[in-house]
Parts: C-alpha cells; sequence; structure tokens
C-alpha cells in the first residue's frame, strides 16, 4: 500500500507513543533497571499530548493535571508551569469544557507575557487558541479582538505568505464564516489551502479540516454540489489517518449529515448523526456541543419524517445541552430554538412556536445584522408560522 503523509504522521505519533509509554513504565518503578529517574512535569506532558494528538482526552487529562501539580509543588519555571496550563486550555476547548479552557487559557497567557517580550510568537499562539475558545462561546467580538492581536504579533516577524500564518488564516475564515461573512472567510480558506498544498501536498489532515470548514460555508449558501466534493475529500484523507469509525471523524460527520439532511436523504443524514452522536457520547459526555449539534440534526430528520416524539425529545436535548453548556444567550442555543420552533410549526402548536421564534430572534439580532443566515433562518420561520397561522384562520372562518 503506497504510504500517504497522513499515513506516516499516524505511524510515527504511534511510534512515539511507544517509546514515551515504555518510558513512562522504566521511570515509575514498575521494571528492575537500575538507575531509574523520577517521572517529571515534563515527561507526564509529553505522554498527555501524545495522547491528545490522537484525540484520546480522557486518557490525557490525568496525565495533564498531573504535570501541572508537579509543576506547582516543585516551582518549575513560569514557562514549564504557562505550557502545563496551555495544555489543559486546549484539552478543555477540545472537550467542549469552554470556561475551564478560557480560565487555564488565560492564567498560561499572562505568565507568557510575563517571561516574553510582547511581540513574541509564543504569545500570538496562545492567543489562537483563546481566540477559539471565545468564538465556541459564541463571543464573536471579543475572538476576533484577540485574534487580530495574533496576526498584528505574527506579521511584525513572519511574512504573510509563511507557512506558519497557515493556522492563522484558517481561524480567521472559520471566525468570519461565523459571523456571517462568507465571501472573505472562502478568501481566507482559500489563502490556507495554497499553503497547505505547496507544504505537505493534497492529502494532508490540514486540507481536510479546510475542506470541511468550506463545504460549511457551501452548505449555508445552498451550493450542494460543491460542498459534497469537497466532504467527499475530506472524509477519504481523515479515513486513512484514523480508519473509518475514528471518534476524530465527528466534525466531517456532523457536516455530511447536515449536507444529507438538506438534500432529503433523510437515511443516510440520519445514520451519520447516529454515528457522530454515539462516538461524541462515547469520548466526550453527553453534554459536549457536538452532541447538541447531533441531536438537533435528527430532530430535523425526525420532524421531517412525521416522528414528532422523537423529534421533541432531541430537540429539547439539544437546547438543554447548549443552555448549560454555552448559556441561553448563545447563538447555538438560538439555533437550537429555532429548530424547535419549527417542530411546533409542523404539529400546529403556533402559539409556543411565537414565543420561541422571538426567543432566537431576539438573541441573534443581539449579536448580528439581519443579513446573517441565522437571524434569516428565523425570519424564515416566523414566515411560515404567519402564513400556517393564516391558513388556519381563514379555514376557521369559512366554517363560522
Amino acid at each position: 500500500m503506497k504510504e500517504t503523509p497522513a499515513r506516516n504522521s499516524a505511524k510515527t505519533l504511534l511510534f512515539i507513543a511507544a517509546v514515551l509509554l515504555f518510558s513512562a513504565t522504566e521511570l515509575s518503578g514498575k521494571t528492575n533497571l537500575p538507575n531509574r529517574k523520577p517521572v517529571t512535569a515534563t515527561s507526564l506532558r509529553a505522554m498527555a499530548r501524545i495522547y491528545m494528538a490522537g484525540g484520546h482526552y480522557d486518557k490525557a487529562e490525568p496525565m495533564a493535571l498531573q504535570a501541572l501539580n508537579m509543576a506547582r509543588m516543585t516551582n518549575a519555571s513560569d514557562s514549564d508551569l504557562s505550557m502545563c496550563l496551555l495544555d489543559l486550555a486546549y484539552l478543555y476547548n477540545s472537550q467542549g469544557r469552554l470556561k475551564e479552557a478560557q480560565q487555564m487559557c488565560e492564567l498560561g497567557l499572562k505568565l507568557q507575557e510575563k517571561i516574553y517580550y510582547s511581540m513574541h510568537p509564543y504569545i500570538a499562539y496562545t492567543l489562537r487558541t483563546l481566540s477559539d475558545i471565545y468564538q465556541g462561546q459564541g463571543n464573536y467580538h471579543q475572538a476576533k479582538i484577540v485574534l487580530d492581536r495574533a496576526f498584528t504579533i505574527m506579521l511584525d516577524s513572519h511574512r504573510p505568505d509563511d507557512k506558519a500564518m497557515t493556522q492563522f488564516y484558517m481561524d480567521r475564515g472559520k471566525l468570519l464564516a461565523a459571523t456571517g461573512d462568507f465571501r472573505q472567510a472562502d478568501e481566507y480558506y482559500q489563502r490556507a489551502a495554497s499553503s497547505v498544498t505547496e507544504v505537505y501536498g493534497n492529502n494532508h489532515l490540514y486540507g481536510a479540516s479546510l475542506n470541511v470548514q468550506r463545504a460549511l460555508i457551501f452548505i449555508s449558501q445552498r451550493r450542494y454540489d460543491r460542498a459534497e466534493m469537497l466532504l467527499n475529500d475530506a472524509i477519504q484523507i481523515q479515513q486513512k489517518a484514523y480508519g473509518s469509525e475514528h471518534h476524530l471523524l465527528i466534525p466531517t460527520w456532523l457536516a455530511m449529515a447536515k449536507l444529507n439532511e438538506a438534500k432529503l436523504r433523510y437515511a443516510q443524514a440520519e445514520q451519520l448523526a447516529l454515528n457522530a452522536l454515539e462516538k461524541a457520547k462515547d469520548k466526550s459526555g453527553p453534554a459536549h456541543p457536538h452532541v447538541a449539534e447531533a441531536l438537533s440534526i435528527l430532530g430535523t430528520i425526525y420532524a421531517a419524517n412525521g416522528r414528532f416524539a422523537q423529534a421533541q425529545t432531541a430537540h429539547e436535548q439539544a437546547v438543554q445541552i447548549l443552555e448549560n453548556t454555552l448559556g441561553p444567550n448563545s447563538d447555538k442555543t438560538a439555533e437550537a430554538v429555532n429548530y424547535m420552533a419549527r417542530l411546533y410549526i409542523e404539529q400546529g402548536k403556533y402559539q409556543q412556536a411565537q414565543t420561541l421564534c422571538d426567543r432566537a430572534l431576539n438573541t441573534l439580532e443581539n449579536m448580528f445584522s439581519r443579513e446573517h443566515p441565522k437571524v434569516k433562518e428565523v425570519l424564515e420561520t416566523i414566515t411560515e408560522l404567519q402564513y400556517r397561522a393564516q391558513v388556519v384562520a381563514q379555514v376557521v372562518n369559512l366554517h363560522n
């Protein structure tokens, strides 16, 4: 079988993991080798990072926490302590534990600002992580401020076409897409894609991640054929690297489920969403935003097929998860509330639907302009609600 860059990377990670795990066994005293050295915060951090690279956050967390505690107890340098904090920030962000991620990231950033000069690239990379956390919370204004600062720092010491800028372009594209500026977002994605192809080739995991993000833009624009092509390319790359059932494929499965639901291919969409739901619960617990996203997709599919009881359960669970993790005024919560309103319209529960529409619209209009896709979706729901209610009123009048 021909080796791909992604497959080689996966083999390299496995090799490093094996070496580190052997070292851990030796250092923990489980062998009879002489001159054993104690486990250090650095070795624990290294092992935690190997697990994080494979998406095994449950295994990484105890090691990362132990590394932090050890660094604190041994009065480690501010540099070592900041790295322990930032590892946990990345881990918690990946698990959807955004408040904890923000706390760790801000503590790590404070130490870095004490250690390094103000325009040091390390600070820019930490600001990337913090911007992503803010974006996950729906705090797009703060996410932009932090990411703009990261760009300023990087461009102070790097050319705009430097490969080190690639991930920053990806982040800016993601943020612009979230705030509804699809045209400019795709410009940044294309810029990042050109860099990824030049440096890593056509079959790298960075390219696959970019394809998924670009596909979501095309789905929002109802350019489904273009989205499908990008997602098919992405899933092939990711499956070669991880296998066909790895939980790191969850974002791609969810995007593919959205695409299939939009194209009325409900059986395929349901299977993808169920797969994502099962894996997300298994790896990240029942309160992860990926769980809520999968439930929202399933609720929409169930409603389209007249399975209203299942749809209501799925939508209610999705809203509850998002309220608990992101808060009642998050745009993602408002989006899930809008899906629930659509279900009530299908059931003829117009008063309940109106209440939910008002709530969703109020949240989103406080965040975005009326041209934002999520605002437009709620307005479309309200238009449908008004039409259905008017039809019912006309029928009632005919019979009176």
